[in-house]
Formats: C-alpha cells, structure tokens, sequence
C-alpha cells in the first residue's frame, strides 16, 4: 500500500510547508462566568403586590356618574371648591374621545408636560362618560378613559388638584386640573 494517494498527498503537503515547529501550550479561556443569582422571593413578592394592587384598583373604580376629586394637602379645600364649581379660568382644553387607553395615556402626558412648561395654570381634559363604545367601556362596565385619568392625575407631582367638570364644561365626563407652577431651574 506504498502507492496509497493519500499518503502522496500528505508528503506533498509537507513538502510544501517546510519544517514546523511546534507551538506552545496556550492557557484555556477563562470559564463563563456564574449566573447572577435572581431573587425569586423579591420577584414574588413583587408580583403578589402587583396583583394585589390590580384588585385594588378594580374595587376602586369609578361608574360613569361618579365625580373625580383630588386634593393635594397643600391645597386648601377652599380652592378645591372653586376648581369644582369653574370659577378658576382653564387655559388649555384635550378631548379624549375616540381614542384607546395606549393613546389617551401618551396623549395626557404630553398634553400636561406642555401646559406645564407654558406654565399654564389650569386644564380641561374631556374623557367622556363611558357610556357608548366597547372601547370605552371595561368588561366590568365601567368606563376606561376616566378611570384612567383619575389614576395618572393622582400619580403626577404636577397636579395639584382636580374635579370634574361643572355640568355646564362637561359635568362627569370632564375634569378641571390644577397645575403646579414651573418652577425655574437657577443658573
């Protein structure tokens, strides 16, 4: 078998390259390192206060006659009642309808970022009542748009107070926001 073409090939090949002088062991790579350990008992909690906080909500929740009211402490009930009744003058007015919850919350956050750093000091937003639409309606029957306004209105350090609207600007299906003035960032 000395005329085996593999073996032509391999002395070919050798021929070609010259002589060859091994190379030294190199270190192995570094090993992968360690997951980073998760904290499940964190996660679940956090997922039972989420869930806890989802109930919450669905036992707070407003029917489509209910007024919105929110005062912060620093504000005297005495302003409230004047926000209620429309006695405080709004600058800026966002209508709602029609539009989904994904909308509607983009849509209220840029409607009162902007207001705010015009230093507009009171805003209308229209939510509607909730009583037309499977868009506007929750499976619970109770309406979208305004409960999700009352939610993100109290979540905002920039809002002061709200009401609902008096019957004349758009009652239930309506609210008056009193904004914090912008403050100015010295230099």
């Amino acid at each position: 078998m000395a005329d085996d073409p593999a073996d032509d090939d391999a002395e070919l090949f050798r021929a070609a390259i010259g002589p060859v002088r091994r190379l030294p062991d190199t270190t192995p790579p570094p090993a992968a390192p360690m997951p980073r350990p998760r904290a499940r008992m964190a996660e679940r909690d956090e997922a039972q206060a989420r869930e806890q906080f989802r109930h919450a909500l669905d036992e707070s929740l407003l029917d489509a006659g209910d007024a919105l009211s929110y005062r912060r402490d620093e504000v005297s009930p005495r302003l409230l009642q004047k926000l209620k009744r429309g006695e405080i003058s709004v600058q800026e007015e966002l209508d709602l309808h029609g539009a989904d919850t994904r909308e509607a919350e983009l849509l209220l956050r840029a409607f009162l970022h902007d207001a705010r750093l015009h230093g507009v000091g009171c805003v209308r937003v229209v939510h509607g009542k909730g009583l037309h639409g499977a868009a506007t309606i929750a499976s619970s029957g109770m309406p979208v748009l305004k409960n999700l306004v009352d939610r993100m209105l109290r979540q905002r350090a920039d809002v002061l107070a709200f009401h609902s609207a008096p019957p004349a600007q758009g009652g239930t299906g309506a609210v008056l926001i009193l904004l914090a003035p912008r403050r100015l960032r010295s230099s």
